[in-house]
């Protein structure tokens, strides 16, 4: 029951990013959402971002038990990786900005592979990067113990690099 609140809350991030995409005057600077493809909240992104008119892109992976992508993935928007770290480099490539639903090792690895490029200065440019579900993360994630000992960078800790967990279904959700 708790993880159906976050495919809800996926929905209405992904509507509320597509709204103010297709409003967008400049059509060659649209954004998209992007997902890994796949059931749950991946697909509740692509889903809803389909019906309210976007297209949507799916960075699928050869997996066993994921035989094919999301009926809501944009056909020609469909890319298939055998190696996860292609997957992760087109995920981080063009991103403007992630946002992060709880999840499993697929997303904490996805979620530390970006922070790796970030501190090592392979991604060129500044995104944003939003932890949504801040019971969840805080719950899950502790960087500070990594900056006491040295391995980490104080920018990739959350206080300091803008990462922001957001609760579910906050009324401050909308996009200006």
């Amino acid at each position: 029951m708790q993880w159906s609140r976050y495919y809800e809350d996926a929905r209405e991030v992904a509507r509320l990013l597509t709204e103010w995409s297709v409003a967008l005057d400049q059509p060659r600077h649209r954004f998209v959402v992007c997902s890994g493809g796949g059931p749950g909240v991946m697909e509740a992104a692509n889903r809803v971002a389909h019906e309210a008119g976007g297209k949507t892109i799916g960075l699928t992976i050869s997996l066993p038990f994921e035989e094919k992508p999301n009926r809501y993935v944009t056909d020609e928007l469909n890319f298939r990786f055998h190696y996860f770290f292609m997957r992760k480099f087109w995920f981080a490539y063009l991103t403007k900005a992630l946002v992060i639903f709880p999840g499993g090792f697929g997303t904490l690895d996805e979620f530390f592979e970006f922070l790796t490029l970030a501190q090592t200065s392979r991604i060129s440019t500044k995104t944003e990067v939003v932890l949504y579900g801040r019971s969840y993360w805080d719950e899950v994630l502790n960087f500070q113990p990594m900056v006491d000992w040295g391995a980490i960078s104080s920018e990739i800790s959350r206080r300091s690099t803008g990462l922001t967990t957001l609760p579910m279904r906050s009324s401050t959700c909308g996009l200006t």
